[in-house]
């Protein structure tokens, strides 16, 4: 049996374990995070007899050190991780090839008043403001006016202020009003499903804009038209990654690719298209032949 090293939220491998092995990959678990890894010994236990990884580790000098131990192909390797983490990057390189993006200035910190300002009066109000590079919806705000956005990129500068900061820049983003907010999966190149995020509570729309899973929203499937959904590939096949959820705002007059995420949770089974088990276990199968 192919045996799969999987370094990522433990909600999703608890969720592909069962499918997986069905198809004949048997998923490990392996935390590397918040322990002692002993690098000048053998090879751990659990990092014996894997064949093939699943997503690159997100903290990249951890995941270094595992994949040297390993020593495998992945799913989504380290090239994959970092792009899909710089928002910035991804955006660039879909508004130049003709995707609708959001209107986006990337701030790059430290950065004087006037050049803020001017950053500032390019983007119409409200505006959200975003880190470069988390995920899980950290850190994201909703301005529109020029003292709360002063205020809150204050905030930031305190946080990137360290030497040892290795990341300096923030986006400044236009809000799209009015779009539902869908989590569109694509496995190697092909549309497998997608999910809208709503409000748990549905007295939170028109108070509350941010849908976050992770806090107050839950994911339901979603029927995707087929040009949405073509797309979505496009948008996967020029990135070249091969798993890959990717953010789609729709409203009445735009498709608007907001972010890509090359870790993607994996929701409950019956959210996605019914082979999207078979096309993911083919994806390991070949990856770990070396394709």
């Amino acid at each position: 049996m192919l045996e799969l090293a999987v370094i990522t939220h433990e909600e999703t491998f608890n969720r592909m374990r069962d499918p997986l092995k069905d198809r004949g990959i048997l998923a490990r678990y392996i935390d590397v995070y918040g322990r002692g890894i002993p690098i000048s010994k053998e090879n751990p236990i659990e990092f014996q007899d894997i064949d093939v990884g699943f997503v690159y580790p997100s903290r990249i000098m951890e995941g270094g050190v595992i994949d040297a131990f390993l020593e495998v192909p992945w799913v989504n390797g380290l090239e994959s991780v970092v792009l899909s983490r710089n928002k910035g990057r991804v955006l660039t390189i879909l508004n130049k090839n003709g995707f609708d993006v959001p209107s986006t200035i990337m701030i790059s910190n430290p950065i004087g008043e006037e050049e803020l300002i001017d950053a500032y009066e390019k983007i119409e109000n409200p505006m959200v403001i975003k880190p470069n590079s988390a995920t899980r919806g950290l850190g994201i705000a909703l301005v529109d006016d020029v003292d709360s956005f002063e205020g809150i990129v204050d905030y930031i500068r305190l946080v990137q202020d360290r030497a040892e900061t290795g990341d300096r820049s923030f986006l400044i983003q236009e809000y799209i009003p009015d779009a539902r907010d869908y989590r569109v999966m694509v496995i190697d190149g092909e549309y497998v499903g997608s999910v809208e995020r709503k409000f748990i509570d549905s007295n939170l729309e028109g108070k509350k804009w941010k849908k976050n899973v992770h806090r107050d929203a839950i994911a339901v499937r979603a029927e995707m038209p087929e040009p949405i959904q073509k797309i979505a590939e496009d948008v996967a096949s020029l990135l070249d990654i091969k798993y890959v959820g990717i953010d789609i705002l729709v409203n009445k007059d735009r498709v608007v690719i907001n972010e890509t995420n090359a870790r993607p949770t994996i929701d409950q089974e019956e959210k996605y298209l019914p082979f999207f088990y078979d096309k993911l276990a083919k994806l390991i199968e070949k990856i770990s032949q070396g394709y």
